[in-house]
């Protein structure tokens, strides 16, 4: 009787073991970059600055997917570009000649959901939202330290998109996101941001992504 009972309780811990073990074998763990344009919320601004209100953006970084279909992913991009410094008066913008050079490089942190319908289903959408940190950026020609901008602020966002699994191991794919980062611009009471009253840094991006693993 005794062996009896010892028997069972093997057979039953051995049937809570090999269900953790299945999961954790299929938690999903991959790398991804992007390539896209985004169109910013303060177009007003950007357009006087740079002399558009839209630009290319980079990026990449890694995700994990759980059993069910959560996932979690960091994401590090960088946007760059290269216009004046402008003086604005009743709405009319008169450029001054100086090279001003503006980055942003948001780092940003997104937990969402994909859709699966099955094993042979090579077209898997996503949506997700999260919280990201945005280093802002602006020297100019001739300024000093304290007329150059280096600031970060905190901004929200929302995502979707779908990915096509080209290999187990590697699919393609493209993505919306909206982004908010309010306060972040205007501060500056001569600055053309002030004048046009836009304050929100972020915006509206469609990108092409590239992932490994997973």
């Amino acid at each position: 009787m005794i062996a009896i009972l010892r028997h069972s309780a093997t057979v039953l811990a051995l049937a809570a073991i090999f269900p953790t073990v299945a999961n954790a074998q299929a938690v999903g763990v991959g790398g991804f970059f992007d390539i896209g344009t985004i169109k910013f919320t303060a177009s007003q601004s950007f357009e006087a600055v740079l002399g558009a209100s839209a630009g290319s953006v980079f990026g990449g970084g890694g995700q994990i997917v759980l059993p069910g279909g959560v996932f979690a992913s960091v994401r590090a991009s960088r946007f760059t570009n290269t216009g004046e410094r402008v003086f604005v008066f009743e709405g009319e913008t008169f450029d001054l000649g100086i090279d001003t050079t503006v980055k942003i490089r948001p780092v940003e942190v997104t937990a969402g959901y994909r859709f699966r319908g099955g094993p042979r289903n090579k077209v898997i959408p996503y949506i997700g939202g999260g919280i990201g940190w945005h280093r802002y950026e602006e020297t100019s020609d001739f300024a000093e330290d304290a007329e150059n901008v280096d600031e970060t602020f905190r901004g929200y966002h929302l995502l979707g998109g779908a990915e096509y699994r080209l290999r187990p191991w590697f699919g393609i794919g493209g993505e919306f996101q909206w982004t908010t980062v309010p306060d972040a611009l205007g501060q500056d009471p001569n600055g053309a941001s002030a004048a046009f009253g836009e304050t929100d840094l972020g915006g509206i991006a469609f990108r092409a992504r590239f992932v490994v693993g997973m």
